[in-house]
This record gives structure tokens, C-alpha cells and sequence, in this order.
């Protein structure tokens, strides 16, 4: 909010009118998409909500394209890294649903769950970001030669 208040000038006020444009589009489609992996996954395995799990592995893997993508094209406009990486991956991550879902291993006593819950979603976030990065590495190689 302190950002809306400290642009004075036209030009701006029109940047946070686009860039809050970028993250609330993306935001809602990041967050449509999640819904539809939940709908589509959470009930093949009700102990390991897949599709929460599918989520935060596949939005680790596109912020790790996305930063390693927009590093290498510094000219890309400022509102579609928000757009993608603000809004589209902060849309499709769900680290409060995550939580909450850890949470509800440990108040029902499932702590060995719980304790896989957090072990497979932070390290496949994790590494699906890393291989993100790497995946723009390697096109960019090929790009080059």
C-alpha cells in the first residue's frame, strides 16, 4: 500500500496501476490452476494431497525458468516478470494450503505424515527450481551454438 502512496507523477501511477494489473491477472490464473490440480489430484491419495503437492512442484520448476529466463532478457517489461512470477507462481503455490495440511497431520497424530508432507514439498520445490535454472542453462547453450 506504501507504493501506491509515494507515486505522485502520471507515469507513475500508471507502472502500479499496470504492475498491480500483472500480479492480480496472474494471481487469479495461478490460483485456477491450482484449484483445478486439487480437483484433479487430491483425491487419488487422500494422505498426500498430490494435487497441493503438483502445485508447489511445478510452480518451483516455472520460477526457476522464469527468474533464469528474465535474467538473460533484461528488456522484458517489469509488468510480465510480475505477472509470472508475483502473480501466475504466487497464485499456484500454496504454501498456506501446505501448512495447513501439515497442520491437520499433526493435530490428528500422523506426525511420521507430517514429517514426509514437509520432506517431499520443500525438496521438490526446491529442486524443481534448481532444475528450472538449469533447463534455461541448456536452451540457452543450444540458443547460442
Amino acid at each position: 500500500m506504501l507504493a501506491f502512496v509515494e507515486v505522485n507523477s502520471k507515469t507513475g501511477a500508471s507502472y502500479m496501476f499496470q504492475s498491480a494489473l500483472a500480479v492480480a491477472i496472474g494471481g487469479a490464473l495461478g490460483s485456477l490452476f491450482r484449484w483445478f490440480l486439487g480437483i484433479r489430484l487430491n483425491g487419488l491419495y487422500p494422505d498426500l494431497p498430490l494435487g497441493t503437492l503438483a502445485a508447489n512442484v511445478i510452480a518451483g520448476y516455472s520460477i526457476g525458468v522464469a527468474i533464469a529466463f528474465f535474467a538473460r532478457l533484461p528488456q522484458i517489461p517489469p509488468e510480465w516478470r510480475l505477472f509470472v512470477t508475483t502473480g501466475l507462481m504466487g497464485g499456484l503455490s500454496t504454501f498456506s494450503t501446505f501448512s495447513a495440511e501439515v497442520v491437520g497431520d499433526l493435530q490428528q497424530g500422523r506426525f511420521a505424515w507430517a514429517a514426509g508432507e514437509i520432506a517431499i514439498h520443500l525438496s521438490a520445490s526446491i529442486i524443481m527450481t534448481l532444475l528450472g535454472f538449469a533447463t534455461v542453462g541448456v536452451f540457452s547453450r543450444i540458443a547460442l551454438a
